[in-house]
């Protein structure tokens, strides 16, 4: 299942039942994890860990070095859990010694193509990357997010849990759990409800989304008092708590 035409330098940790296309170069710190395909023409290097049952397309880059000035030959890591799908020339970098040292991208999480995840950035699961989104250095990305057609987000930004981004969003502050957005510069578009329904949210957990919302973008509130009206909310409310945690944790302030 691995192609004669492949190159596979010594020290690297092959899995059962992994392929590999033709022409594809696996470095020496690769592992890769049982059953995961890797397609032709792709690039595996650095101290790369890829988990199982994972499927790499042709001209992905994967565990090159970060695009960072300040990155000096480390041996810093790039860590890919289980049942990935990464499509054609993405290009994903292991992280840097001030960032960490490692770029982590979790279970089931689909990266359509020409995606590209900088140093240090940290995934959940079961996230959707449209073509050409891109995150910069340090992002770090919560579960069931949707990131629309080329969608820029900046460096050290956080984007909470079961966002949606419209095609061509940028976002230079943090984005809250739930949110709709979209626009450059990105803007608030309401409670992503189908998203949530298709998840299992009922309509009183979405309603009370839906208040936390109305307190922080509509209310015409000061931030601070508008937080302390949905720690308010929060009781005895699980996703509005998240809700209001993410906002008192933002360091980059939070779209508005």
């Amino acid at each position: 299942m691995i192609s004669p035409h492949a190159i596979i330098e010594e020290g690297a940790i092959i899995g059962k039942d992994v392929s590999i296309g033709h022409f594809s170069i696996v470095g020496k710190d690769v592992k890769i994890g049982a059953g995961t395909r890797i397609g032709p023409h792709v690039t595996l290097t650095g101290h790369t860990s890829i988990g199982k049952n994972n499927h790499i397309f042709q001209y992905a880059s994967v565990g090159e070095v970060p695009q960072s000035t300040a990155y000096n030959n480390e041996p810093t890591e790039l860590l890919i859990g289980d049942n990935n799908v990464v499509r054609e020339f993405c290009t994903l970098h292991i992280g840097t010694r001030e960032g960490g040292g490692i770029t982590r991208i979790g279970n089931d999480n689909f990266l359509m193509a020409y995606v590209h995840i900088a140093h240090d950035c940290i995934l959940g699961n079961r996230i959707i990357f449209a073509n050409g989104s891109s995150l910069a250095g340090h992002v770090t990305v919560g579960d069931y997010v949707i990131f629309g057609g080329f969608t820029l987000i900046h460096q050290f930004c956080k984007i909470g849990a079961h966002v949606m981004t419209g095609i061509g969003a940028v976002s230079f502050k943090d984005i809250p759990p739930y949110l709709k957005v979209a626009g450059n510069t990105a803007r608030p578009y309401g409670i992503n409800v189908k998203g949530l329904q298709r998840r299992g949210f009922d309509e009183d957990d979405i309603s009370a989304l839906k208040d936390a919302y109305r307190t922080l973008y509509r209310s015409q509130l000061s931030f601070q008092d508008a937080i302390d009206d949905i720690n308010k909310l929060s009781a005895g409310d699980a996703n509005v708590k998240k809700f209001a945690d993410f906002l008192v944790n933002s360091e980059r302030g939070v779209v508005r």
